[in-house]
């Protein structure tokens, strides 16, 4: 960009100018007054928080029918991926669902985290990413707001919203529907509906969904048993992996299966014609397997690690086990205080409980080539050990939130405006441990135990936006919203630790000897008992020490603001723009050494902290145009856009401190000296411009084709401090430059650190090219019969998963562009029953949705395989 600048309140001025003078010049049209079936339905959204057309709302949001999510087979939020602009969506840890909107998103799942992007349900924000997993059924629809919601909707957030409006209870009127679907890998899902108006002032509303799916994985059970006599290792016939649960499962309790479940009661009370009460209860639970990432065996083909079997091989010593419950009551209270005003208040509390465990290394132990521990005759030489044996364990968790928000809105000729206040309270605990029972030198176990009993999150606001018809065709926006925001953990305590060579985890059950000695025999799977390790409790930890105290609270407050401006050119086309800020709260981690037990090279050992961040924040600057034309059947809406991002919150293991080498450490082993932790940095400036093009178009009777073009280009324009550390001790063999070396400076923000520029580099999630067209054709066949086929195709271009970006064959940290065809064909018929068979990933693409630095080669989370099946129901 230039270095100089016009005021960004000009630029909107001139844009929307510019943007008027073309609209003039093109498709100008009246109205007409009357609808038949072969014109365009009007789509009514909420975006504003009043609604109003989807065509005349100036901010880019698509919304997302019920009948359409059925048809796509969309259970979850992930199931929106490529069906909106610039959306995309991995799955995370801890039960959670990263998601993605321009780029921006957030992988903290941690129970102090916060999203990127906001999920709502019913208009009422949803603080964890668990719930982004609860089933979407009986649905009015899904709005997703793109762009920095700084203004009107829940917490504040960078990317977007996404808003889950759940059907309300009807009035005077009793019905029902029912739905069998029946597909591949056992697949089995029922969802019921029953409506009950009882008279014309109260109705009942109740929806069931049950889904259920086998695993597409050959899940078998992890007993390696070391046999390395290249390296002294024999084996001995007893496992050298943990085996306190390792129990045998089928297909559908293997890891990637479905067993979920979610009802929803709901009431609605007119009490006078002008005040409305309502309320529901809603219960999801997850009993399934979880997932897990494996190896991508088409980039690894041609190296030492390629796969010995498929891709879908996997052998694991710890099998999957989620137990995840979530109940929420949502309520609210209309008031229409006149004509042309209304006092609104809602409500929702979630009670959300979960336990998990999570196999992390998915059995991929070392190869002998890595392997440089050594047994001889005079006892063990420590290196690089042969077996990995790592695993990740919520015991238990609760999170409760309650969310309570106060509206008065007022509408007159000339002028519409909210005001409002939100105010939200979290109160979480867990206790989550991780076990790495075989560690490098000595293949000595180590663990920590996170036990948070009360950390709360705390989130006012106030907030108010108006819209003011100051001419015939022209509307000005302006809004604003003052958040108040804070984080306390109180008697959080984090037991444990990392050090490689201490027999801590034993709990005194069991007596290797001292490291270095003759005698010294790391354990076998025999060796372990349910007395260590975090399923004995806290007091398993007592060998280590006390417990360091996690007792820490931290505060932020912003003001974030909108401005807009939008003319009607005629009564069917319209432009706008708009100057947008979206902040989100800072944070900080548990308490911990950075220097991880060993002795730091700078300054006193141990070195604790909390690895605290900052907020991040957006500016965006933004230009639409939205139109009906061509007789009321096609419509398109285009938006460009420029963001700025700065000080972007990532979370992942980052450069902690420089340690002093422990003996055993040898040259080929990267880091040796390094200490790297899990925590939250920020990240300098990102740049994001792109464009999104929609459209719907009914070109002739019962034809219908959609579709959606974007364009991004993310580029990071400011990260000093960048740390290059992506499969560094592999990158020499598969042909890709080598990492840079540590940085030996005494900046305290750059040592250690293998500094590397990604100037330029895009956003992880950003792939720069994607369009989607779907197509689907009625065929009536008389006496009540019709046929609808309906064909989807999407393409999405090259898409980052870290900010590395580098592009190899065998350790590439990207999804490259692939193609995805789904399909169906529907038969409805008399009184109201179908039949529909169908097929998603028609051409059994594997793609991933995450990658990780497996050692050698890459790991990954995967997208479903091709699924088809049958889906049957009635209306009655």
């Amino acid at each position: 960009m230039k270095n100089s600048h016009p005021s960004r309140l000009a630029l909107t001025a001139l844009a929307t100018a510019a943007l008027g003078c073309i609209a003039q010049h093109a498709n100008a049209q009246t109205a007409q007054p009357a609808q038949n079936k072969n014109e365009l339905e009007t789509v009514v959204v909420t975006a504003t928080r009043v609604s109003s057309s989807l065509l005349q709302t100036p901010v880019a949001v698509t919304a997302i029918t019920q009948d359409r999510l059925t048809r796509e087979g969309v259970t979850d939020v992930r199931g929106l991926a490529g069906t909106v602009p610039n959306l995309q969506f991995s799955t995370g840890a801890d039960s959670g669902v990263q998601i993605a909107i321009r780029g921006i998103s957030s992988n903290n799942f941690t129970e102090i985290g916060d999203p990127a992007v906001g999920l709502h349900v019913g208009g009422l924000y949803s603080p964890r990413p668990q719930g982004a997993m609860a089933l979407m059924f009986d649905l009015e629809q899904v709005e997703v707001l793109r762009g920095p919601q700084g203004t009107l909707f829940g917490r504040n957030s960078t990317a977007g919203a996404i808003n889950i409006m759940p059907a309300k209870p009807e009035y005077g009127a009793s019905y029902g529907s029912a739905e069998l679907d029946l597909g591949n890998l056992n697949k089995r899902q029922l969802n019921v509906i029953q409506n009950i108006g009882i008279g014309e002032n109260f109705a009942l509303r109740a929806t069931l969904m049950h889904l259920t799916r086998d695993s597409w994985l050959n899940q078998t059970q992890d007993k390696t048993d070391i046999d390395m006599p290249e390296h002294g290792f024999h084996k001995d016939g007893i496992p050298d992996v943990d085996q306190r649960r390792n129990t045998p499962v089928s297909k559908a309790d293997a890891y990637n299966n479905k067993d979920q479940w979610a009802g929803r009661l709901s009431g609605r009370w007119r009490v006078t014609p002008d005040f409305e009460a309502s309320l529901s209860y809603e219960k999801f639970q997850n009993s399934g397997a979880g997932e897990i990432a494996l190896k991508d065996c088409a980039q690894a083909a041609g190296t030492r690690f390629a796969c010995p079997g498929s891709q879908w091989d996997v052998n694991v010593n710890l099998p999957g086990k989620i137990d995840m419950s979530i109940d929420t009551v949502r309520g609210g209270l209309n008031w229409n205080l006149s004509k042309s005003s209304s006092l609104e208040y809602n409500f929702a509390y979630a009670d959300q409980r979960r336990s998990q465990q999570t196999d992390d290394d998915a059995g991929y132990h070392r190869l002998s080539s890595q392997v440089t521990a050594e047994w001889t005759a005079e006892g063990l030489h420590p290196g690089v050990w042969p077996v990995q044996d790592n695993s990740s364990i919520t015991l238990n968790s609760r999170y409760k939130s309650l969310v309570q928000e106060l509206q008065y809105k007022q509408r007159t000729d000339t002028l519409q405006y909210v005001v409002g206040g939100f105010w939200m309270r979290e109160k979480n605990a867990i206790d989550y441990a991780q076990e790495f029972l075989t560690n490098n030198n000595w293949g000595l176990p180590n663990s920590q135990f996170y036990n948070q009993p009360n950390r709360q999150i705390d989130a006012k606001a106030l907030f108010g936006q108006m819209d003011w018809k100051f001419a015939p065709t022209w509307t000005a926006t302006v809004g604003g919203r003052y958040s108040w925001d804070s984080k306390t953990d109180q008697g959080g305590k984090v037991f444990g630790g990392w050090a490689d060579d201490s027999d801590a985890y034993y709990n005194g059950h069991f007596d290797p000897g001292h490291p270095g000695t003759p005698e010294f025999r790391p354990h076998n799977s025999a060796n372990l008992t349910n007395a260590m390790g975090p399923f004995a409790g806290t007091g398993a930890y007592s060998h280590w020490g006390d417990p360091a105290q996690n007792d820490h609270s931290e505060s932020w407050r912003k003001f974030t603001y909108r401005l807009g401006l939008m003319t009607q050119i005629t009564p069917k086309d319209m432009v706008y723009s708009s100057l947008s800020t979206g902040y989100k709260a800072g944070g900080f981690g548990d308490k911990d050494d950075r220097c991880g037990d060993k002795t730091c090279v700078e300054g006193p050992s141990p070195q604790y902290t909390f690895f605290p961040y900052k907020p991040e924040t957006v500016t965006n600057l933004e230009f639409g145009y939205k139109g009906l034309m061509l007789s009321n059947r096609l419509s398109i809406s285009a938006t460009a856009f420029f963001s700025r991002y700065k000080d972007m919150q990532v979370t992942d293991e980052f450069f902690s401190a420089k340690v002093k080498p422990e003996a055993g450490c040898t040259p080929n082993t990267f880091d040796c000296d390094l200490v790297k932790k899990y925590q939250t940095i920020n990240v300098g400036k990102v740049d994001i411009p792109g464009l999104e093009l929609e459209f719907d178009y009914k070109p002739w009777a019962g034809g219908r084709i959609g579709g959606f073009f974007t364009y991004i280009n993310s580029k990071v324009k400011d990260f000093p401090n960048f740390s290059d550390t992506w499969n560094c001790d592999y990158r020499h063999e598969m042909g890709a430059p080598d990492c840079p070396p540590a940085n030996e400076g005494t900046d305290p923000n750059l040592i250690g650190r293998n500094i590397y520029d990604i100037t330029g580099n895009h956003l992880p999630f950003s792939p720069k090219y994607s369009l989607g067209v779907n197509f689907s054709q009625k065929f009536d066949f008389g006496d009540g019969y019709s046929v609808t086929p309906w064909l989807a195709l999407k393409w999405q271009d090259k898409m980052y998963f870290t900010l590395r970006n580098l592009d190899n064959p065998h350790i590439s940290d990207a999804q490259k562009a692939f193609t995805k065809i789904d399909a169906s064909i529907k038969l409805s018929a008399p009184k109201s029953w179908y039949a529909e068979v169908y097929v998603f990933n028609a051409t059994n693409k594997y793609t991933k949705n995450s990658a990780q630095d497996g050692g050698g080669f890459v790991r990954a989370m995967w997208n479903d395989p091709r699924m088809y099946g049958l889906r049957v129901g009635i209306d009655y």
